[in-house]
């Protein structure tokens, strides 16, 4: 078994936390207090070509493995989990559908500048009604001549008020069950698409979640991801995709609760020594030190099935469960660790601490992973 990256992964690593240091750790503060996206920073991104690295090359990527692209979120995720987490719904999730799923005139028409970073993309799949239970979802598409009409309303869409491309799931044929979903590539400005307002989040503030409602809403129908019916199949694929991506940020968001514990704890004078020397601060660095290795682990492996072209959704599931549960035990300890000052608003423990509870909830709960590892380990 070889446990080391290459050279390039390596390399790539070193230009992105780089990256991260100059022009996103300087304004991760400000953009998580004001909500605000901040458009600078991702064509900057996209300059660099981070913006769609697991691409083809002749699809606009940088033609590097998903691995890669998974240490490109962790690091960012270091320093802002937000501007992590939005990276890799587009690339992850939308720019990846499109390359497995998409013929080759709708990648040319809608990857290539999504790969480029000159497009935003969404995954708009969950309602007000339809969480972790997709079945239950009611937004439907209906052929009318050559187009298809969606109605209906999504919420919690990350990208969602800023997308330029949405891929879209919706009811062709509500009675044939989980074959009756279909996909659709759902460009911004479209008649009867509307994007809601930019909810205010408790954590993960600069990343833009909203509604996206669908009224009357006409495509062209060759705007069709794969044949009517293959929706849920490719939703599905999505999420396996999306958790490891989220696991990717739930290990940028340990790594940084240990360098600020770690920092912190050497500098801070207690009783005349640092309290790092005290047993119980320690531990709680040793603790958050293994289990942010064995995240690490978790999710490197879950990267590297994908790219093997292995089954990957247990490994997914498994990756984004650990990460996600040891992101919020240990940003808690790192604010204990931090005492009164930890939790001040500005602090970036705090920051880590409200930013580490969603990853918990969204692309599947913790419930939802569970239910995934143990219908394949018991199968």
């Amino acid at each position: 078994m070889d446990f080391k990256l290459t050279e390039e992964q390596e390399l790539i690593r070193r230009n992105i936390r780089e990256f991260a240091l100059k022009h996103v750790e300087p304004i991760a503060a400000e953009i998580d207090e004001n909500s605000r996206h901040p458009a600078e920073l991702f064509a900057k991104l996209a300059e660099g070509d981070w913006m769609g690295m697991p691409i083809p090359q002749q699809y606009g990527g940088a033609g590097a493995d998903y691995l890669t692209h998974i240490i490109a979120v962790e690091e960012l995720s270091r320093s802002c989990s937000s501007t992590g987490f939005t990276v890799s719904i587009h690339v992850g999730i939308a720019c990846m559908l499109l390359l497995l799923f998409g013929n080759e005139e709708q990648k040319k028409k809608y990857l290539v500048p999504m790969a480029k970073g000159k497009h935003l993309g969404a995954f708009v799949l969950t309602e007000p009604g339809a969480g972790t239970d997709v079945m239950a979802a009611t937004t439907t598409a209906v052929l009318n001549g050559n187009d298809y009409v969606l109605n209906g309303t999504k919420t919690f869409i990350s990208n969602g008020p800023i997308a330029d491309t949405y891929i879209v799931f919706a009811w062709t044929d509500k009675s044939a069950g989980r074959k009756g979903m279909s996909c659709f590539i759902v460009p911004k400005g479209s008649p009867g698409l509307k994007p809601g307002e930019h909810f205010k989040k408790m954590g993960l503030r600069s990343s833009q979640t909203s509604e996206v409602v669908f009224k009357d809403c006409r495509i062209p129908k060759e705007n069709i991801i794969g044949q009517p019916g293959q929706g849920m199949g490719i939703a599905m694929t999505g999420f396996d995709h999306g958790r490891v991506g989220i696991a990717a940020q739930c290990v940028g968001i340990l790594q940084a609760a240990l360098d600020e514990s770690v920092k912190y704890s050497k500098e801070r004078v207690q009783f005349g020594n640092p309290i790092a020397r005290n047993q119980a601060i320690a531990w709680m660095i040793a603790d958050m030190a293994t289990d942010l290795a064995a995240a690490r682990f978790l999710t490197y492996h879950a990267a590297w099935l994908k790219d093997q072209k292995q089954p990957f959704s247990k490994e997914a599931s498994m990756a984004k469960l650990f990460g996600a549960e040891a992101a919020m035990r240990h940003t808690i300890k790192a604010v204990q660790i931090h005492g009164g000052y930890g939790y001040i608003k500005g602090q970036k423990v705090e920051r880590l601490m409200r930013d580490a509870k969603i990853p918990e909830i969204y692309e599947g709960t913790s419930e939802a992973q569970r239910m995934v590892i143990s219908g394949n380990v018991l199968r």
